[in-house]
């Protein structure tokens, strides 16, 4: 099986590994076959595959049929743009080939990840990929207040009508003053990189915020002292996350004794202002 990375602007960004396996290849999963077809007249090629849908709603009901294809030739595998398996479906299929014996490689090529990063003008030295966040208030701030400490460079997806959403509870989260940089539309002809803090960014979003959306952010800088297990749960309470499901979450990321840290929890939230006794 391959995983092959398609273009994710201009159909010239096209590998001739890329040409060559469309060809060959007797089956093909296409995240969206309209776009594969798209793709296909843009860089002028034929092929005799069957070409079949493999999107995230159809991933678990089609693995097992790829993967019974599998013993009669190979399956190119791709995604609307970029490479497969980031934020886009594979996974599945990919343990599911491994499990039955079969070959699994890849044709890289475009990544949105790493030139954002490349473009971001920020650290690249260490980084971390945290794709799309929940789309739902809560659980994306619980979220990003969990990645307030976090020291790498952080790569994010995100839509264009969440956008404005994301930036202000990042903001909150790290710091209007992070920096960040929001990269829509990267290598195709609108391509825009605007690099700012998260506050600004936010204000900025409010009338810009169209195309394939990457934001790139600075890690936290690295404390000389560590971070106080206690002062993370109140975080997390204060975004509406009970008391227990935050005790079980910090203990499990900060390595902290969870009956321990519960104890003060509970005595750190009967002491306070309006607390219960």
């Amino acid at each position: 099986m391959v995983l092959a990375a398609t273009p994710i602007g201009h159909s010239s960004q096209a590998s001739d590994a890329l040409r060559v396996a469309i060809t060959a290849a007797p089956l093909i999963a296409a995240e969206d076959t309209r776009r594969f077809t798209t793709l296909l007249r843009r860089l002028g090629l034929r092929t005799e595959a069957r070409i079949v849908s493999f999107y995230d709603q159809n991933e678990a009901d089609r693995t097992p049929e790829l993967v019974a294809a599998l013993a009669e030739g190979d399956v190119l595998v791709v995604s609307d743009a970029g490479m497969p398996l980031v934020s886009d479906p594979g996974y599945r299929l990919v343990q599911a080939a491994l499990a039955a014996g079969h070959e699994v490689t890849a044709l890289p090529g475009p990544s949105a990840v790493l030139t954002a990063l490349a473009v971001s003008g920020l650290p690249t030295d260490r980084f971390c990929f945290e794709g799309f966040l929940p789309r739902k208030d809560g659980p994306r701030r619980r979220r990003l207040a969990d990645l307030a400490h976090e020291p790498r460079t952080m790569v994010f997806f995100e839509a264009p009508h969440r956008l404005v959403d994301f930036l202000v509870d990042a903001a909150d989260a790290f710091g209007a003053e992070r920096p960040a940089a929001v990269c829509r539309e990267l290598t195709k002809p609108f391509e825009e990189v605007r690099r700012d803090g998260l506050g600004a960014l936010g204000e900025w979003a409010g009338e810009h915020a169209r195309g394939e959306i990457c934001v790139v952010v600075a890690g936290a800088e690295e404390a000389d002292d560590e971070v106080d297990p206690l002062d993370l749960v109140r975080a997390r309470m204060a975004q509406g996350e009970k008391l227990s499901a935050a005790v079980a979450e910090v203990a499990a990321t900060t390595g902290a004794n969870r009956k321990q840290l519960y104890a003060a929890a509970i005595a750190d939230r009967d002491s306070s202002p309006g607390g219960h006794r």
